[in-house]
């Protein structure tokens, strides 16, 4: 699987967090959640934390999910 990539985010004056990807807001952190987003963010892989903070990153189900009968392609 690729590395997430094309995430950024912002600190505002008031606390506030924004992530973006690729330009578009994904989400926005206030509180405490934008304190440990902040502090996660600079102790590991930035990008990879941006990725599971905004929940846009893969669960490792989509082989399983792809091969289930319902979502096949009729072959004939």
């Amino acid at each position: 699987m690729p590395a997430p990539s094309g995430f950024s985010y912002e600190t505002h004056a008031d606390g506030t967090v924004v992530i973006t990807h690729r330009g578009r807001k994904a989400t926005t952190l206030r509180g405490d959640r934008a304190a440990r987003f902040a502090a996660e963010v600079t102790s590991g892989d930035a990008q990879a934390v941006m990725a599971r903070w905004t929940g846009a990153y893969k669960f490792g189900n989509e082989r399983t999910a792809r091969n289930h009968p319902r979502n096949r392609q009729r072959r004939g």
